[in-house]
């Protein structure tokens, strides 16, 4: 959900190859012949394939970014700063008078701005980027954190249908168990990025409105001191700030919803991110697939798992025998430490990307949630 993992690692785009010009001379014009001496050919019926499945539908909650007059860079800065306040009060109903005492608070930070225009790194492949959460230290600190926090995870994981072991993935992918939650303050990352970073300006203003109004929701947070990850999210589970006013949940019931140091309503609120993007209580998450000689490549344009398993079937992949089947896939390409590997994500697959875009995340989430929870004593999923 972080951010700066939305787009870096998103789905791959298909190309499209151009139609090779004919190399036959025009033939020459004549006069027209009447329509009933030269009837058009049928036209051939290509056989029917099935017909795709529909998208996973998104939340009916949904995030708009800030209109042109808060983040147009043409627009003089204290301009858009007084259209900003306007907009936050115009959009979530806070007070103006505390917008302005905030953001004179607030820094520009270079060190956000040289981490957001930083040079993407070269792409890894999976080969190169499971182990970094696939390793003994990650895969150990799983299962301790699960064992510490069991009764209120298995808890949750029953009024929600999300596996504990995937919530417990998702802190240990997000900051290592709570190890590092970032320390960047967060008001100064969303101000610097709304107001200094255009290329994503519509976004992060947003998010710095959706911060004035999670102090609205929930007083007892203080904005001033709120420390996080350099895009702005916070807590153990990487929340932005719309997603904590959105889809935060209180898994005590004490009336607040504290996604910083309260794990009840950490855990809850990580697994109701899962339940409203449309995760499917017992279902299969991915297949490792095998791929048929003289198969032709196939790159899905979306990770929507709209493929049915009888398309793939004939397009030359299956899953591995014992793997699980579900309705819907896309299909996975990755290179691995033996060479290509082939998966088939399902519906709950296509979940976890919605916490970050990236397949390799998601995979790897699903990855060590089994290794937690084969070390759980439960058994394997």
């Amino acid at each position: 959900m972080n951010p700066r993992a939305f787009f870096p690692l998103a789905p791959c785009l298909i190309a499209f190859a151009l139609a090779a010009c004919a190399t036959e001379a025009p033939t020459p014009l004549h006069e027209p012949v009447a329509e009933a001496e030269t009837p058009l050919p049928e036209p051939i019926e290509e056989p029917a394939g099935p017909a795709p499945l529909a998208p996973v539908p998104p939340p009916p909650e949904q995030r708009p970014e800030a209109p042109p007059e808060v983040a147009d860079p043409a627009i003089p800065r204290p301009q858009r700063i007084a259209n900003f306040v306007d907009y936050a009060v115009r959009t979530h109903g806070v007070d103006a008078d505390r917008v302005r005492e905030v953001l004179a608070q607030a820094q520009v930070r270079q060190s956000i701005l040289d981490a957001m225009s930083r040079p993407a790194e070269r792409t890894r492949t999976w080969a190169e980027y499971r182990p970094i959460f696939l390793n003994d230290a990650r895969i150990r600190g799983g299962r301790e954190f699960y064992a510490r926090h069991r009764a209120a995870l298995d808890r949750i994981a029953a009024e929600s249908g999300v596996p504990a072991e995937y919530i417990v993935a998702i802190i240990g992918v997000e900051t290592s168990y709570g190890g590092f939650t970032g320390n960047h303050r967060i008001l100064d990352a969303l101000y610097t990025l709304a107001f200094d970073h255009a290329p994503r300006a519509p976004f992060f203003a947003a998010e710095l409105a959706h911060l004035f109004a999670l102090e609205k929701d929930e007083p007892s947070l203080d904005i001033l001191a709120l420390r996080g990850s350099y895009a702005g999210a916070m807590g153990l589970g990487q929340f932005m700030p719309s997603s904590y006013r959105l889809w935060a949940k209180d898994g005590d019931g004490d009336g607040h919803r504290n996604l910083i140091d309260n794990l009840d309503d950490v855990f809850a609120s990580i697994a109701n991110y899962f339940v409203v993007f449309g995760w499917e209580r017992g279902g299969p998450v991915v297949a490792r697939a095998t791929r048929d000689p003289g198969a032709e490549d196939f790159k899905p344009e979306t990770l929507d798992p709209v493929h049915r398993l009888e398309e793939l079937a004939a397009r030359g992949y299956r899953p591995q025998a014992g793997e699980p089947e579900a309705e819907g896939a896309t299909l996975l390409t990755l290179e691995g430490p033996a060479g290509p590997e082939y998966w088939l994500g399902y519906r709950n697959f296509f979940v976890i990307t919605r916490y970050n875009r990236s397949p390799m995340y998601a995979l790897a989430v699903h990855q060590l949630a089994q290794e937690i929870r084969a070390g759980s004593g439960t058994g394997g999923q």
